[in-house]
């Protein structure tokens, strides 16, 4: 199931309301938006201004096409989308078309395979597409092809080339992203993706629009894809198109003068919610020197991001890009760059997601905050134990 999910426009839901849509048993009436949301949705993010994650901005595009077309969704989609692309098995909602095909999503683990029950989001609008791999197939086709495949068209060459520009950059070094795909480079090949991801599913497009290819892979029972299918996809479209992987360079030299510019905290925006992204990141990123290398690590709960990974220099003519080598988790080698704005605050961007991350004091660092409050337990406790110590030897015998 494809889900469109990075939305440029920020939607926050409402208290009480999840932060992704909640989702119905199968025998349950789905509300209406407006019954959902009860004039619950609020902007916090304006477009353009930063990346987030919400379905909640989709969900309301997709009311937007009801209301602009007069059709209910799922029938704009049929008539527009899927009919056009020859789509046959795909549909917006559980109709006879797609119930009798559907796969069971599982869930691994220490028990084995555990079924995942199936249930229906509130926001279609954010994912609720069933499709199978043939119409998958055909949906990349209209990608790599300007919007056509061999059964029709749905959208012209220039509509979909904005599609694929990017909308929203944290730096002109990083790709960025467009309109609900995230943009990369495979060597000199411009290549977008999007994943999805939900209960005992996950799934993952990669098309490279100007060499007129694509790869996709589907899941119904994999234990952390979330994090690695997006790569191990990207290598798969890197060997039909004839890429290597990045690499860590060595022949590019460092410049430690400008390292004490770099180290420092770089906090997580509140406002994300990406959880990939902040299960990584956790409370941002710190920058330090170890052993003579300068060192980029996640104040994460994730250990291997905790410990940090040295920053390679990766252009000889900008010492403020860098790469990390992630490879032995199966995540390449992704950017690193810095930049400083003109009012002097610097800035830490990676082209795994479009985040900046503003570097911020020292004093305000969670992580010093941690330590000092371990340190004065411990103080306290060796302290307590001295004074029992104590006590119990002035009453002993000689």
């Amino acid at each position: 199931m494809p889900r469109p999910g990075r939305a440029l426009m920020r939607l926050a839901a409402g208290a009480g309301l999840t932060e992704s849509g909640d989702s119905y048993g199968l025998g349950r009436p789905l509300p209406t938006l407006a019954e959902y949301y009860r004039g619950g949705l609020r902007l916090v993010a304006e477009p353009g201004t930063r990346f987030t994650y919400g379905n909640h901005g989709f969900a309301t595009l997709g009311q937007m096409v009801e209301d602009v077309s007069g059709q209910p969704l799922d029938r704009y989609f049929r008539e527009r989308v899927f009919e056009p692309l020859g789509m046959a098995g795909s549909d917006l909602l559980r109709s006879e078309r797609v119930t009798a095909r559907l796969a069971t999503g599982y869930q691994l683990g220490s028990h084995g395979a555990v079924p995942v029950t199936d249930r229906q989001p509130v926001t279609a609008g954010a994912g609720g597409i069933y499709s199978t791999p043939n119409d998958m197939a055909r949906y990349l086709a209209a990608l790599a092809g300007g919007g056509a495949n061999s059964h029709g068209r749905v959208l012209g060459p220039a509509a979909l080339a904005a599609m694929f520009q990017p909308q929203y950059q944290t730096d002109p070094r990083v790709p960025g992203i467009g309109l609900g795909f995230m943009r990369s480079y495979l060597g000199a090949h411009l290549a977008v993706e999007h994943q999805g991801i939900l209960p005992g599913f996950n799934s993952q497009i990669w098309v490279a629009p100007d060499d007129g290819t694509g790869v996709m892979a589907f899941t119904n029972g994999a234990s952390g894809a979330m994090i690695w299918l997006t790569a191990e996809v990207a290598g798969l479209l890197r060997q039909v198109l004839g890429v290597p992987g990045d690499v860590i360079r060595t022949d590019v030299p460092h410049h430690p003068e400008i390292w004490g510019d770099l180290c420092g905290w770089y906090p997580v925006s509140a406002q994300l919610t990406d959880n990939q992204a902040r299960g990584v990141a956790g409370l941002g990123a710190e920058v330090f020197v170890r052993r003579g290398q300068l060192t980029l690590r996640a104040l994460s709960p994730v250990p291997a991001a905790y410990r940090g990974f040295a920053l390679h220099p990766d252009d000889p003519k900008d010492p403020c890009v860098f790469r990390i080598d992630l490879s032995r988790f199966g995540l390449g080698a992704p950017r690193i760059v810095f930049s400083r704005e003109p009012a002097g605050t610097v800035r830490i961007h990676t082209d795994m997601f479009p985040l900046s991350l503003p570097k911020r004091p020292a004093s305000q660092n969670p992580r010093y905050w941690v330590t000092a409050a371990l340190g004065a337990a411990a103080v306290t406790g060796i302290a307590a134990a001295a004074r029992r110590g104590g006590r119990a030897g002035s009453g002993a015998p000689a």
